[in-house]
């Protein structure tokens, strides 16, 4: 949506999604993804469209579709296949197609270019020309805007990096950098990801380290910070349609080197496994405390995947809803922000309108707004006595004084 709108303040453009009801709600100047305002759509020429023939139109065609992973762990690539052979069908001579969906490098040339080729019977870099230039925007920040990023751009020849990065330079303020080949910008990006990721999970190690010395990770950090080359990482629940997914993407291509990376699986073995040991470590307070587990209420403040955002994609806090309730533990769930029904056919469980009764504990997941600007007395209010109140981002550390208190 955001390049979408940026390219329409300066040309003509074709919105294209596969969900009608998506497309209306654009139409109407709303954004699905509730990221952007309705005076984003003012001043644009743009057409929203879920029929395919409207494509014909365009001559520069930006693919922007979720890369996910299954069950497995695994790339799930049909999202993306699916809309080279949507864009396939109605290329034609003189089209450039550029991808900024987050794969594994090669992927756009030994995946997706196959498909134009066979879906228009057009052939590569002699009738179409194509590019990768990797999607950066951080969700829910307002600072780090598209035109204010630095937009890595690469074609299949010379011809095509130079038409491409007058394209995005076009709108573009913060400037270009020209990758030397479409595999090194897939590479970078995918990177980008994967370096937080590792680091993040170091800080998840150390704090499942701290918390049996029994003295509070984001302390330990503080004092740390103190050096200046000292890198400032936190420890949390990493998911979201980012680090949560990219380095399995470059783990599954370097498997089939023959690569079997160790560093990244091991981070990604202990990001996705902080939701465990986050419910566990409840479950032990909680009976320490006195209190029956069998039907124990838990309230969750926080269901998206990180703070501020709608976007409910492999959310962690998912997993440590169901953690808790493995261990009949009645978990009750609000979010400013999410949709109960999206959160219903995603995961299975959907939001209460507001708290309800007391808890035996109070687990804030996610550090919305509104939630970080509560004081003490108001969780206070909803705990039993002995109840639990647990910090996951430790951003109520030198708040709390009267509750018990856990952080990672």
């Amino acid at each position: 949506m955001p390049i979408a709108l940026e390219f329409a303040r300066k040309m003509q453009v074709v919105g294209f999604d596969i969900k009608a009801d998506r497309v209306e709600k654009m139409r109407q100047s709303i954004d699905p993804s509730d990221e952007l305002e309705a005076s984003d759509f003012e001043g644009c020429d743009i057409h929203f469209s879920c029929h395919p023939e409207d494509l014909k139109a365009a001559t520069f065609h930006v693919v922007a579709v979720p890369t996910p992973i299954n069950k497995h762990n695994l790339p799930d690539l049909n999202p993306l296949l699916s809309a080279t052979k949507t864009v396939g069908s109605i290329l034609k001579k003189g089209d450039y197609v550029v991808f900024e969906s987050t794969v594994y490098p090669g992927c756009t040339e030994e995946d997706c270019v196959p498909i134009l080729e066979r879906e228009s019977g057009l052939r590569f870099n002699e009738d179409f020309k194509v590019g990768y230039s990797p999607e950066r925007i951080n969700p829910g920040d307002k600072e780090h805007t598209l035109t204010k990023i630095l937009k890595i751009v690469s074609g299949s020849d010379a011809e095509a990096l130079e038409v491409i990065s007058e394209v995005y330079g076009s709108i573009i303020k913060a400037g270009i950098y020209q990758a030397s080949s479409i595999k090194v910008a897939e590479a970078a990006k995918i990177i980008e990801n994967t370096q937080r990721d590792v680091n993040i999970a170091l800080m998840n190690e150390l704090s499942l380290i701290f918390n049996r010395l029994n003295i509070n990770t984001y302390e330990v950090l503080e004092a740390a910070g103190t050096k200046w080359n000292f890198l400032k990482f936190f420890p949390g629940l990493v998911g979201g349609h980012c680090i949560g997914v990219d380095p399995y993407y470059l783990t599954y291509k370097a498997s089939e080197l023959g690569i079997h990376s160790k560093i990244i699986t091991g981070g990604r073995v202990i990001n996705d496994g902080m939701a465990p040991h986050i419910a566990n470590e409840i479950v032990k307070r909680l009976i320490s405390a006195g209190h029956p587990i069998n039907g124990s209420r838990v309230l969750v403040m926080g269901a998206t995947f990180k703070e501020n955002v709608s976007d409910i994609r492999n959310s962690k806090v998912a997993d440590l809803v169901h953690e808790l309730q493995s261990f009949s533990v009645n978990v009750e769930v609000v979010d400013p922000h999410a949709s109960s029904d999206d959160l219903m056919e995603e995961y299975g469980y959907g939001l209460v309108p507001e708290p309800t009764g007391k808890y035996e504990a109070i687990v804030v997941a996610v550090n919305h707004a509104d939630y970080v600007k509560m004081e003490e007395s108001h969780f206070g209010s909803f705990l039993l006595p002995k109840g639990l109140f647990v910090d996951v981002k430790g951003v109520f550390r030198d708040k709390i004084k009267q509750l018990d208190y856990w952080s990672l």
